[in-house]
């Protein structure tokens, strides 16, 4: 199969997961060490570069975190997402290279559209994806995914279902 089309399948698959609520499928997508990180901007122009020593707005270095935040909202007790906003992510650009044998990398824009239900407020967020997926068991999975959020003035909560 085509590496580009491999990788776009791959994350139409996730944005599939996110926006049908599908978390256990979507977890299953993600490598035990898998690295999960959207780095804080350092300025106007450039984002944090090291998520062990700067400021990160989400980080987690394996699954664990994850499988951690699905738990609070599958169990309901995250306050933050007792009511789940409705999302549309849309997938753009994507750009592939093998990165080695097994090792497939991807880099895309993307939009997540949300419509908050409980406020009825309509929110935009917007950026650029860098996924890394191996192969394992016949199955591709990510490794690393770095969530570049260009429109990081914050007016509400966000969590992994918007990105």
């Amino acid at each position: 199969m085509n590496i580009s089309i491999l990788a776009t399948d791959l994350l139409y698959r996730e944005a599939e997961c996110l926006d049908e609520r599908l978390w256990d499928d979507w977890l299953a997508m993600y490598a035990p060490d898998s690295e999960y990180w959207m780095p804080a901007w350092r300025d106007e122009d450039d984002p944090t570069a090291d998520p062990k020593t700067e400021l990160s707005l989400i980080y987690y270095s394996n699954r664990g975190g994850l499988e951690d935040r699905v738990g609070r909202v599958k169990s309901k007790r995250s306050v933050a997402s007792q009511v789940l906003p409705r999302t549309q992510h849309v997938i753009s650009n994507v750009r592939a290279s093998e990165a080695g044998t097994g090792v497939l990398q991807a880099k895309s824009n993307w939009t997540t559209q949300q419509f908050m239900p409980k406020e009825k407020v309509v929110e935009v967020y917007f950026g650029r994806y860098e996924h890394e997926w191996r192969r394992v068991d016949g199955q591709w999975l990510v490794t690393r995914k770095k969530i570049v959020l260009l429109n990081d003035y914050l007016n509400a909560k966000l969590d992994f279902y918007s990105l």
